[in-house]
């Protein structure tokens, strides 16, 4: 006879008013996405004294993540119990038993968020079967909601997780971020930009190859007699003067630094949704943290670069920042950009995690199609003059 079978189900009061329970144990189905784990563990009212992570061999990295991340972030005393299988029901069943058996008296509880479906099966049972508290976290309304007893209320989680720790759940350790302000004439500039997308556009594609090719020593190739034909470009290259970013020299444009190559060679853009993200928080208290040029390694030296990423409502958002025309047979084509964005946002946030891709330029309707079928959002040309419009709504959409 299993434990399951000797203890007699505890009987719970299930009402709408009911209160929830506080359990001392939590106990976590370890797998591949790591927040919903995660995020009880942070809240207050929710948080409780140990965890206990329930995990197989094959999933050993991921609750080696998960532990070092919970220490680190909430200090929850952490322990393991391993199960020979995530697939077979039954075993499970025994074996989360046994686990109930070893705390008997005790406070505990199941998050049921993660795992095989038959883990959660198991780990189901075994719980109801002795009248203990199962619950999950709404993957999309970030809340706790009970699954048993019944008659509880949902809890709305605290968005308390940032984003180093939120990388080190899913494996990753960030090696740089920036979260300095953008120096309002900046901000003026990269507006006027956009509002000027189709006056612009050719000059700035010129622009962005100049400060391309003055990678080695902040000084560019020469310029064409077009570049001083052109109106566009004058105005330009008159804004970079007055901005102290950079100045003509003969033919050659000379840049002031290493930051001012960067900025006329895309980062503007870059620096623009950063900017706009970070006005939005005043706005919408769910975004609870939010950084620009991030760049994270995981295993093997393998870096993976993000130009703003942000975490809302404990989801992650990643965007991408394109102020060049998408080319075709090399990297930086609409497709190859795409793909890695699908890869490298899952891979750092989860199953959850979503992706932007904010280009100046007009993207082919082949690859908004492809983005469309990734669950890719676009903004293009003249989407970013409602910018901060736009981010609104493909945040609050999913809060």
């Amino acid at each position: 006879m299993s434990a399951a079978e000797a203890s007699p189900p505890v009987a719970f009061k299930e009402s709408a008013t009911a209160q929830s329970p506080r359990p001392d144990i939590h106990v976590c189905l370890v797998s591949d996405d790591a927040a919903p784990n995660l995020t009880p563990l942070l809240d207050q009212h929710t948080r409780p004294k140990e965890v206990i992570l329930l995990y197989a061999t094959d999933t050993q990295h991921y609750a080696d993540w998960l532990e070092r991340v919970i220490k680190q972030a909430s200090g929850v005393k952490v322990s393991r119990w391993h199960l020979h299988s995530r697939w077979r029901i039954e075993p499970i069943q025994d074996e989360v038993a046994a686990l109930l058996a070893r705390h008997e008296g005790k406070s505990i509880a199941l998050n049921a968020s993660c795992g095989t479906r038959p883990l959660s099966m198991g780990a189901y049972e075994a719980f109801r079967a002795q009248g203990k508290p199962i619950f999950y976290v709404h993957p999309r309304h970030d809340q706790l909601v009970w699954m048993y007893p019944r008659g509880l209320e949902r809890h709305q989680l605290a968005d308390r997780i940032k984003m180093t720790n939120f990388i080190m759940a899913y494996g990753g350790a960030v090696i740089e971020k920036h979260q300095h302000s953008v120096p309002r004439t900046y901000r003026a500039f990269a507006q006027e930009l956009v509002a000027n997308i189709r006056h612009y556009s050719h000059a700035l594609g010129s622009l962005n190859w100049l400060a391309n090719t003055a990678e080695k020593d902040l000084r560019s190739k020469p310029m064409e007699r077009w570049h001083r034909d052109s109106k566009p470009f004058q105005e330009l290259l008159a804004r970079m003067r007055d901005l102290g970013l950079a100045q003509v020299q003969g033919a050659q444009l000379v840049f002031r630094d290493e930051a001012a190559r960067f900025f006329a060679n895309g980062g503007w853009l870059e620096q623009y949704v950063y900017a706009t993200v970070d006005s939005l928080r005043q706005q919408i208290p769910a975004i609870q943290d939010n950084v620009q040029g991030l760049v994270v390694e995981r295993g093997e030296q393998v870096r993976n670069e993000v130009d703003v990423a942000f975490l809302a409502d404990n989801k992650l958002h990643v965007i991408e920042c394109k102020a060049k025309k998408f080319k075709k047979g090399n990297s930086k084509t609409g497709a190859e950009v795409l793909y890695k964005m699908d890869t490298v946002t899952a891979m750092m946030g989860g199953m959850q995690a979503r992706a932007m891709l904010v280009s100046y330029k007009p993207m082919r309707e082949v690859d908004l199609r492809r983005a469309q079928e990734m669950g890719i959002e676009v903004l293009q040309e003249r989407d970013l003059q409602d910018l901060r419009g736009q981010l609104e709504r493909w945040i609050l959409n999913y809060i």
